[in-house]
């Protein structure tokens, strides 16, 4: 597989606050990757970093290119970045929003073409928001709106996609549906990474695993490999039972 982004000692201080200190890593085209740690370790500020929406320090370079040297409109078509919280307040029908993804694609103010139209229908069809698509944006719930947005994301066609927690709030059929889609996505060609905080989602679907600790690297690898016992308990202070009994506890409830 070939790297789509490439990380070389990133950091990024928001504020006089250090948040990410000497990241490194890569994500390539065909493969899930999960970005896994407690609260306050740093994953949606890598997120938004290797997306171009913060200031970092390092190299961040996509296709080989350096992030920053992208003018905004090629970087919008290469990556798609889905946050946890949409800012989006506005009235707009479903069907308009996941349209936004289209404008990547052609100039301001031009006609939507069929090739939009198709694209737009496929993505709605693949989040499973068809029945959706006249209602209003902000009449939805916290997990439809996410699973729109995320038709969106899809509707840039870009080959790197960042999900930040995409399954949280999200029902467990259209979580494995999720999960089955960004599958799919990676073998088309994509690159998926996404932050998720169920270690047993990153266990069953991620290919390969990053764990976060206090803004630093813990551990990168396959995730049966990084997601071990030890680092589990050194990354949350949990308890991983063993396979044959699948799940995590507190350390005063081990058996």
């Amino acid at each position: 597989m070939t790297d789509v982004v490439a990380v070389h000692g990133l950091t990024v201080q928001l504020g006089k606050r250090p948040v990410l200190h000497d990241i490194s890593l890569s994500a390539q085209f065909g493969e899930v990757l999960a970005v896994v740690g407690p609260n306050g370790a740093g994953k949606s500020t890598l997120l938004k970093a290797l997306a171009g929406l913060l200031p970092y320090e390092g190299r961040v370079e996509l296709e080989g290119t350096e992030l920053q040297s992208l003018p905004v409109s090629q970087r919008a078509r290469r990556v798609s970045f889905v946050p946890q919280h949409s800012s989006l307040r506005s009235a707009l029908s479903v069907r308009d929003v996941v349209r936004q993804g289209r404008y990547v694609h052609r100039p301001a103010l031009a006609h939507e073409r069929d090739e939009d139209r198709k694209v737009v229908e496929a993505a709605l069809v693949d989040t499973d928001v068809v029945a959706l698509a006249e209602r209003s944006f902000t009449d939805l719930s916290t997990g439809e709106q996410k699973r729109v947005l995320l038709a969106r994301a899809l509707c840039t066609e870009a080959r790197l996609l960042l999900l930040d927690e995409p399954t949280a709030s999200l029902d467990i059929e259209h979580a494995l549906r999720l999960f089955v889609l960004l599958r799919a996505l990676a073998t088309r060609g994509c690159a998926v990474v996404l932050v998720l905080h169920q270690l047993e989602h990153a266990l069953s679907f991620a290919d390969r695993t990053l764990l976060l600790q206090r803004g630093t690297v813990l551990a990168l690898g396959e995730t049966s490999e990084v997601l071990t016992a030890d680092n589990v308990r050194a990354l949350h202070g949990v308890v991983m039972l063993p396979a044959s009994a699948p799940g995590f506890v507190l350390p005063e409830r081990a058996p």
